[in-house]
């Protein structure tokens, strides 16, 4: 397996991260370690997670895991901070207030005393981003944390970041976790360029589009029995018959290519420039195994245009960015 920098750091991660936000809820927590074990069997050394996800039973659960099966030291683990962990007034956001008290949480959570990257989860757009910043840096001088990140961040904010950071001299963002996957190419147009440019790696979240791109829709007005897209109408709006088209015909490249569609869907994210690991979001351990053998595999040259051809680069068939208050623009179909 080629493993990749993380951003500028000098730390080496597996081409695909292993996210846990199903961890707890649907996924149970013995079948969440099996599969937190088989990820790393597999060669994943990277693991993503955030104190919201299942109100913290994910991180405690990857860190049993960790501290069951000894390999904490083997693997990049990663949290983030930003959502609503309590019914304070200042139990969310970026407040100083709130990421150094989240992060002693988190640490305990994961029973480790230092996360590897710590990430915000969403921009502050009401708070000045050097009172976030600085929070970060004293964890980072602290010896709780060794990176940081963000995620979700339009690129003028991230810029915005980098400023901030090398003005005051204080801990830099060395990440941002985007969704990005074929149906919404977006951030190509902006974001793509600036991390190159400033060594920033780059984390996609929901690289399978939510499950559309691994074929599990033949029409917008159907949805699969259990699928979230049917409890939450943010996944819902995310859903368009021209995101679906677009499945359909990379499920019928996938077949000529004896792949799966959610192979094929990832592999894609995975080989664009740029991109360090996309995040899998695994519920079962079938998931997972469909999506390891991508660690030996490239995508061919020769593909490329094809994909480019359903999707043009830097636009968009359906719309990830539905959940972020600062993305003007929407897409429908």
């Amino acid at each position: 397996m080629n493993y990749r920098p993380l951003g500028r750091t000098g730390v080496m991660v597996s081409p695909l991260c292993l996210g846990a936000m199903n961890f707890g809820g649907p996924t149970s927590e013995a079948d969440s370690v099996a599969i937190i074990n088989r990820a790393l069997d597999g060669g994943i050394n990277f693991i993503d997670t955030a104190n919201v996800y299942n109100a913290g039973e994910s991180e405690r659960i990857v860190g049993k895991a960790l501290q069951e099966n000894g390999r904490r030291d083997q693997i990049v683990l990663a949290t983030k901070v930003y959502g609503k962990m309590g019914d304070g007034p200042n139990d969310q956001g970026v407040s100083r207030y709130h990421i150094i008290k989240a992060c002693e949480d988190s640490l305990r959570r994961l029973q480790t005393e230092t996360i590897d990257l710590y990430q915000l989860h969403r921009p502050p757009m009401t708070v000045p981003q050097d009172e976030t910043l600085r929070a970060f840096d004293d964890l980072v001088r602290a010896g709780k944390v060794r990176y940081i990140g963000c995620s979700t961040f339009p690129a003028w904010k991230v810029m915005e970041a980098i400023a901030i950071s090398e003005q005051y001299k204080l801990a830099r963002y060395i990440s941002e976790q985007p969704p990005y996957n074929l149906l919404d190419r977006r951030i190509e147009n902006e974001l793509v360029p600036l991390a190159q440019q400033y060594g920033m790696a780059l984390l996609p979240w929901s690289p399978l589009a939510g499950g559309i791109l691994a074929g599990r829709y033949a029409n917008k007005a159907q949805f699969p029995t259990g699928s979230r897209e049917r409890a939450n109408e943010v996944f819902r709006d995310r859903i368009t018959q021209r995101g679906i088209n677009v499945a359909i015909a990379v499920g019928e490249l996938a077949a000529e290519r004896g792949m799966t569609s959610s192979q094929l869907g990832l592999l894609w994210v995975m080989e664009q420039p740029g991109v360090t690991a996309p995040i899998i979001g695994p519920r079962t351990m079938q998931h997972l195994e469909d999506a390891l053998p991508l660690l030996e595999m490239r995508l061919a040259d020769d593909d490329r245009p094809r994909f480019d051809a359903l999707v043009h680069p830097g636009t968009a068939v359906a719309d990830f960015h539905n959940s972020n208050e600062w993305m003007k623009a929407r897409v429908v179909g």
